[in-house]
C-alpha cells in the first residue's frame, strides 16, 4: 500500500462514504481553515486504485520553531479496530509528515469510546470501541487523557437524539414531559423560527453578544461569522435559525383565549343559576376559581404583552443556533439567547427546528454537541447537559484527543513555548482586571 496526495473529488468520494465523516473531513472545512493560514493536505493510503483510509490535514507553521505542526479534524478516517490497517497507515504518515517538516499529528477521531445512556451511565453489555484505543496506543499515539471539562480541541462529551428513521411523534415520545410542555407553550406564544441569510448575521452576532456577556466568555467578531457562511453555507453546511415572537398575535391569541374562558364560566353560571346543569357544588366551585384565576392570569399577560410591545415593538428576535450539517448529523455548533427574554425559553424551539429538520431530511441524529462528563450536580455546567438531556436521546463519550509525535525534540520544545506564551497571557489578562 501506498500514501499519496489525493485531489479534492477524490478525497471528497473516499470520505463521504466514511461511517466516520463529518464538516471537518471536508473541502469546505479546510477553505474556512485555509483563511486563517492552515494549509490543507488531502492524503488516502491506496491498495493499487482503492483508498483504504484517508484524512485531511491541516498545517500550520510554528514561527518559533519553524516547524509544522499537523491536525486532522476528527479524523483520520480509518478502521482503528483493523490494527494491520492503522499500523501501515500511520507508518506512510509519519513518513509524509516528516517530508514536509512536520514534528506532530494531533488527531481526535469520531469514535465512540465506550456506549453510554441519557443519564451518563455505562450501557450495561453495550458496545464499545476499547481495541480501537487500545490499537492506538500500542503504535505509539499518544492520548490527552480521559478528560472529562471542554478542554481539547473538540469536544469529547456530546449529547445526541438518534433519529435513523423514527418520526416526529416517536422522538417526542422520548423528550421529559417539561420539555413538551415548553413546545407546546412557545407554539402559544407565537415563537417560531426561520432560516437568515448573509445581511442578517448581525441579527445572530447580537445574540452570541448577549449570551457570552451573560456566561462570560469571548464572542468572535461578525468577519468570524461572515467568514464561516462564505465557506460553507453555498454548498449546505451550514444554516443559522433564529427565533421571533410576533407580539401582535400573541396579543391576539391570548385576547381569544381571554374570550374563551370568560365564555365558558359564563354559560357555566348560567346553567347552573337556571337548574340547567347539572353539578357536584365542590366540582362547580372549584371550576368557576379555576376560570377566575385564568381570567385574571390572562388579564395580567395582555398587560405584560403590551409593555413588551412598547419596548421591542410588534416582533423581537429571541436567540438563534448556528447549525452545521453534513454526512450523518444535524450539529449545533453555537447558539445563544438575548438575556432580556430568558423567559421565552427559545432555545426548546430552535433546537426542536433542528431535531425536525433531521427527521425530515433523513439524517441518523441530531447532535446537541458538546457537554461535560462530569455529570455532579455541583459542575456549573451541568444545568446545559439537564436542558440537552431533557430532549431525550444520549451521551456520546468519545476516544479522545491523540498526539503522533514525528519528532520528540521538537515537541519538548513546543510544549514549553506553548506553555509560556498561555502564561504569559493569563497574566496580562490578570494586569488587565
Amino acid at each position: 500500500m501506498k500514501l499519496v496526495k489525493l485531489n479534492e473529488k477524490e478525497f471528497k468520494d473516499f470520505a463521504d462514504k466514511h461511517e466516520q465523516i463529518t464538516f471537518h473531513q471536508t473541502k469546505e472545512w479546510a477553505n474556512l481553515k485555509e483563511k486563517n493560514n492552515w494549509i490543507p493536505y488531502y492524503i488516502g493510503l491506496k491498495d493499487n486504485e482503492e483508498i483504504k483510509a484517508g484524512a485531511l490535514l491541516l498545517a500550520k507553521e510554528i514561527p518559533v520553531i519553524k516547524k509544522k505542526l499537523f491536525y486532522s479534524p476528527r479524523g483520520l478516517l480509518v478502521d482503528y479496530s483493523n490494527k494491520k490497517l492503522l499500523e501501515e497507515f500511520t507508518k506512510e504518515i509519519k513518513k509524509f509528515l516528516k517530508k514536509e517538516k512536520g514534528f506532530l499529528l494531533k488527531i481526535d477521531p469520531y469514535v465512540e469510546y465506550q456506549e453510554r445512556d441519557n443519564n451518563g451511565n455505562i450501557v450495561e453489555n453495550g458496545y464499545n470501541n476499547f481495541n480501537s484505543f487500545d490499537n492506538l496506543k500500542s503504535l505509539g499515539y499518544k492520548h490527552f487523557g480521559f478528560n472529562l471539562m471542554q478542554d481539547t480541541l473538540q469536544p469529547r462529551w456530546m449529547h445526541v437524539i438518534e433519529i435513523n428513521g423514527r418520526t416526529e411523534e416517536e422522538v417526542q415520545k422520548d423528550m421529559e414531559s417539561k420539555t413538551r410542555q415548553i413546545l407546546r407553550k412557545n407554539e402559544k406564544s407565537c415563537i417560531t423560527t426561520r432560516e437568515i441569510n448573509r445581511d442578517e448575521l448581525i441579527i445572530f452576532k447580537n445574540i452570541m453578544e448577549h449570551t457570552s456577556d451573560r456566561r462570560e466568555f469571548i464572542d468572535r467578531p461578525l468577519s468570524y461569522y461572515e467568514s464561516m457562511w462564505d465557506s460553507l453555507h453555498d454548498s449546505g453546511i451550514l444554516k443559522v435559525l433564529i427565533a421571533e415572537i410576533d407580539f401582535n398575535e400573541y396579543e391576539n391569541n391570548t385576547k381569544k383565549e381571554l374570550e374563551n374562558v370568560e365564555k365558558s364560566l359564563k354559560d357555566r353560571i348560567y346553567k347552573h343559576d337556571n337548574n340547567l346543569l347539572k353539578m357536584n357544588e365542590k366540582k362547580y366551585e372549584s371550576s368557576n376559581k379555576q376560570d377566575n384565576e385564568s381570567i385574571e392570569r390572562l388579564n395580567k399577560q395582555i398587560e405584560k404583552i403590551k409593555e413588551y410591545k412598547k419596548e421591542y415593538g410588534d416582533k423581537k428576535t429571541l436567540g438563534g443556533i448556528l447549525f452545521l450539517i453534513y454526512g450523518n448529523e444535524v450539529l449545533s455548533l453555537y447558539g445563544g439567547t438575548d438575556d432580556n427574554l430568558m423567559q421565552f425559553q427559545s432555545a426548546y424551539t430552535v433546537h426542536y427546528a433542528g431535531v425536525k429538520y433531521a427527521i425530515d431530511n433523513n439524517y441518523k441524529r441530531y447532535n446537541f454537541y458538546g457537554i461535560t462528563g462530569d455529570f455532579n450536580k455541583d459542575n456549573p455546567l451541568y444545568g446545559l447537559y439537564l436542558f440537552k438531556k431533557s430532549f431525550g436521546g444520549h451521551v456520546v463519550e468519545l476516544l479522545g484527543e491523540f498526539d503522533l509525535v514525528i519528532s520528540p525534540f521538537w515537541y519538548h520544545i513546543y510544549n514549553i513555548t506553548y506553555s509560556l506564551y498561555h502564561n504569559i497571557k493569563r497574566l496580562k489578562k490578570k494586569i488587565k482586571r
